[in-house]
């Protein structure tokens, strides 16, 4: 089968859909934020400082639209009260309701997977996300 698949809007929902439906298994998601370097994959161990943790809602995201792409809307997200260290966030990864590790991605200021308005976290500082999404495009 060749590598260049091209996928239909049904599927890109299912898809989107498929995927935020797995953080809520086992309750709340979390989104951890962290420093240092990336793993190679989301099934390598966690590597970098734990900067803060922020909790989903009990259904972390809405249905996806069936737009190209697909989007999925995140509902509410708790807000980290008290950064756990200070240090530059640099990759985050989210973790479902049973603690399992869903997906990782980058963080920024401007053109990440996670934008924050900065880098810079300090031990007992709110961190916090207005909004986000997931998607999926229509190839």
């Amino acid at each position: 089968m060749a590598a260049d698949l091209s996928i239909s809007q049904a599927a890109a929902k299912a898809m989107c859909d498929a995927l935020v439906d797995l953080i809520d298994v086992g309750g709340a998601g979390t989104l951890a934020i962290r420093s240092g370097t990336r793993p190679a994959t989301t099934d390598t161990a966690v590597t970098g400082v734990l900067l803060a943790t922020l909790t989903f809602s009990a259904t972390a995201f809405g249905a996806a639209t069936t737009a190209s792409p697909s989007v999925a809307t995140a509902a509410a997200i708790t807000s980290d009260s008290s950064a756990d260290a200070t240090n530059t966030a640099t990759w985050f990864r989210i973790f479902n309701g049973s603690g399992t590790a869903i997906m990782d991605g980058n963080v920024g200021t401007s053109g990440e997977d996670l934008n924050l308005n900065t880098t810079s976290i300090v031990t007992g500082a709110v961190v916090s996300i207005s909004a986000g999404t997931i998607s999926v495009p229509v190839t």
